[in-house]
């Protein structure tokens, strides 16, 4: 046994010690106790525990990394890939926790730590993928794959660590591997700058309000309003937080043209205020970096690396399918506009239709034409009534029934948890947190956290997941009640948690929502189908007062809506996606940000009346890490998936067909990515995706062939059809 390899065990039991001595100390430090197989100790940590925590973890980790790579035994699944899998345990989950308290409890001190320590966790990373005995013994275990009685799970897992590896440096040389740590500690060191300067918008900037400027706003707005002022002691006020749950509302609803203007330039502004917490010169050098990144790698651009391993392959493929679309949705806004302004000139308003109009008249033309005003949907929307909708299509999709826990500790009282088990076996399948409501220190959106992965590599260790919002609390005394929109977003990330949820795999690495980033988006885009089925809307959509379901008329008017102001959605998306491909498909140029927004905007023909969905200065998805950079395209990639595949419920009879559920958890739920995502796309669906639905769904005019092979605009497809054929 070689010497380096026994100093290294020697190393690693001293750790051990070590670490057992500061976790008396460190709570981060401490394994996971409790019930449901232990539980994240969130009442125990603080701010300073973060950075010893996250040294000591790392020092143990890279020891170990270093044990597997000079362990003089021929390499072999059990004590290569089987290891890795084992490593860096302590690791992984104060990470998981620093990225929880990044984004729900941010504070000016641990926006420190996470300045200081982001660049040293990409340099542990590039430590442990440019290790070159470790990629050795991968790439031995990988070539003989097929020869050594491998699972098909285990050959999955020996191709993406490989892939994995080699599309970090794995194979570049010594001077080139120097080079591209540095830059990955640059960029990570960037992406931390970008998402706190967002952060800091949307938390110190806001609108203020007295009671004779509330004109046209629900009361369930004021209350909220209320709420955000005497939070920040401005009793007597009303404020409009810099977040979409509050500016998307008041845009809609607000008669006061000059505040819609204030506030809409206040959240289409974030990071683009110049000054320190300006993120333009922070964007030009990380799309520099990251095409240096992409050349030293041996590829084109970043847009060609990061695709190399998803459903698109290409960005040209990514690119093909944006423009497919673009057409059609800008003809289709400039309809909306029209009729618009139809509206305002009829009003004898006096005005040509703005960005800051668009929610506003929208809504307008829309009681007008369909005799919906989505303020009274609102009225059947409760936050709580449409949670448990949510658990009840758990449980008639996926056998899942949700207790609520108050044994288990969270990190802020807003907080709940509930324990997820299987009616069929009975058996605890996980835990599910809910954190509903906005504040400061919280980041903006909405979205999915696996806590812990579910996994069978050391006997059965069941998930953790999260669910992350919002909402805007308005009265205490009565329900929160959230829009239509926000509804349908409710359900698609819990698409995501059931996805975590049901995962059924034996290697973390593979498990839950570990799979293509433009398939990630498809189960939980699928999920919003369910909130307008009329068995969750007749169980759950209950008046706030008067507990009555949703009336069906009321349902009717949706459905026949269901297709309205799509140009606006849908361009708004595009124009995002599309600057996101063509600023990492710009080559070597030094990129002006802003420039580079209008002056691209422009020449695709953007109508001045939208904004895009994101803009480039607060572009998180791109610009906080690696994570949807050129790949915000996923979204209408997963979306052509996803009407494809409800098509499977409507052919077979309805959205509870317990059948087609059956293959959806058994291909695409609970297979994470231990197989080829369209591998399990047509196994559930009997073939490949087809198009069309999705245009079906949006209500553009390119012609689809009906039943007969006649062609057909979608606008002229009688309305059961068209829904039939709904997203």
């Amino acid at each position: 046994m070689s010497t380096t390899y026994l100093k290294t065990l020697f190393i690693i039991k001293f750790l051990s010690v070590t670490f057992a001595l500061m976790a008396q100390t460190n709570p981060l430090l401490e394994p996971w106790t409790g019930p449901y197989n232990g539980v994240p100790p969130f009442d125990k940590v603080r701010v300073e525990h973060f950075k010893p925590a996250l040294e000591a973890a790392m020092a143990s980790y890279l020891h170990e990394i270093n044990a597997i790579s000079t362990n003089p035994s021929k390499p072999d699944f059990k004590n290569t890939l089987g290891a890795l899998e084992r490593a860096g345990s302590v690791y992984k989950k104060i990470i998981t926790i620093s990225g929880i308290w990044g984004s729900n409890m941010s504070s000016p001190e641990f926006q420190l730590v996470e300045k200081e320590m982001a660049p040293k966790m990409a340099a542990l990373n590039d430590k442990i993928f440019q290790n070159a005995k470790l990629f050795h013994k991968i790439e031995a275990i990988y070539n003989q794959r097929e020869k050594s009685g491998l699972t098909a799970e285990q050959k999955r897992l020996a191709w993406v660590y490989h892939n994995n590896f080699v599309r970090a440096g794995a194979k570049l040389n010594a001077t080139a591997k120097a080079k591209l740590s540095r830059i990955n500690q640059e960029l990570a060191g960037l992406f931390t700058s970008f998402s706190q300067n967002v952060l800091y918008d949307e938390n110190n900037q806001y609108m203020t309000m007295s009671e004779d400027q509330t004109g046209g706003l629900p009361q369930s707005f004021k209350d909220a309003a209320a709420n955000a002022a005497a939070d920040r002691g401005l009793y007597g006020s009303y404020i409009v937080t810099n977040t979409r749950s509050s500016v998307d509302p008041f845009l809609t609803y607000s008669t006061d043209r000059s505040l819609r203007e204030k506030a809409w330039k206040m959240f289409v502004n974030r990071g683009d205020g110049g000054g320190e917490r300006d993120n333009n010169a922070l964007i030009t050098k990380i799309l520099q970096l990251r095409m240096e990144r992409a050349n030293l790698l041996g590829y084109k651009t970043h847009a060609h690396w990061r695709l190399e391993n998803t459903m698109a392959k290409t960005p040209e493929n990514a690119m093909a399918l944006l423009e497919t679309v673009w057409k059609p949705a800008v003809s289709r806004v400039k309809e909306e506009v029209k009729d618009m302004q139809a509206m305002a000139d009829a009003e004898g308003a006096g005005i040509k239709i703005e960005p800051w109009d668009y929610r506003f008249y929208a809504e307008k033309v829309r009681k007008q034409r369909y005799d919906l005003d989505f303020n009274e949907v609102k009225q059947y929307m409760q936050l709580d009534k449409l949670r448990d909708g949510m658990f009840w299509v758990a449980g008639e999709l996926f056998g899942f029934d949700f207790s609520p826990v108050d044994s288990v500790p969270v990190y802020h009282p807003d907080v709940k948890v509930w324990e997820v088990t299987s009616r069929i076996t009975g058996e605890h399948v996980g835990l599910w947190y809910f954190d509903p409501y906005a504040r400061t220190g919280k980041r903006s959106g909405a979205w999915m956290n696996a806590y812990r992965r579910q996994e069978k590599l050391d006997g059965s260790v069941t998930t953790i997941v999260s669910n992350n919002s919002n909402f805007v609390r308005g009265n205490h005394r009565e329900p929160v009640l959230i829009s239509w929109d926000d509804a349908e977003t409710l359900f698609h990330e819990f698409g995501h948690a059931l996805h975590g949820l049901s995962s059924n795999v034996t290697y973390p690495l593979l498990s839950g929502t570990a799979v293509a980033r433009d398939y990630v988006e498809f189960p939980s885009q699928l999920l919003e189908h369910w909130l307008s089925t009329p068995e969750v809307l007749q169980k759950f959509a209950l008046h706030y007062q008067t507990g009555k379901p949703i009336p069906a008329e009321l349902v009717k008017k949706i459905e026949n809506a269901s297709t309205f102001n799509q140009g606006f959605a849908t361009t708004e998306y595009l124009a995002s996606a599309l600057i996101d491909m063509k600023l990492h498909l710009a080559g070597n140029k030094k990129i002006d940000p802003d420039q580079f927004e209008k002056e691209t905007l422009e020449s695709l023909g953007m109508p001045k009346e939208i904004v895009m969905r994101h803009r480039t200065p607060h572009f998180t998805h791109v610009f906080a890490s690696d994570g949807y950079s050129a790949g915000y395209y996923s979204y209408l990639w997963s979306d052509v998936i996803t009407a494809d595949a409800y098509g499977a419920f409507t052919d077979a009879g309805g959205p509870y067909d317990s059948t087609i559920a059956k293959r959806l958890n058994d291909y695409i739920f609970s297979v994470g990515n231990t197989i080829d995502p369209a591998e399990g796309y047509k196994k559930f669906r009997g073939r490949n995706p087809e198009t069309n639905a999705l245009m079906i769904k949006r209500g553009f005019d390119p012609v689809v062939a009906d039943p007969n092979k006649e062609r057909m605009k979608v606008k002229d497809m009688p309305l059961e059809k068209r829904m039939k054929n709904k997203l």
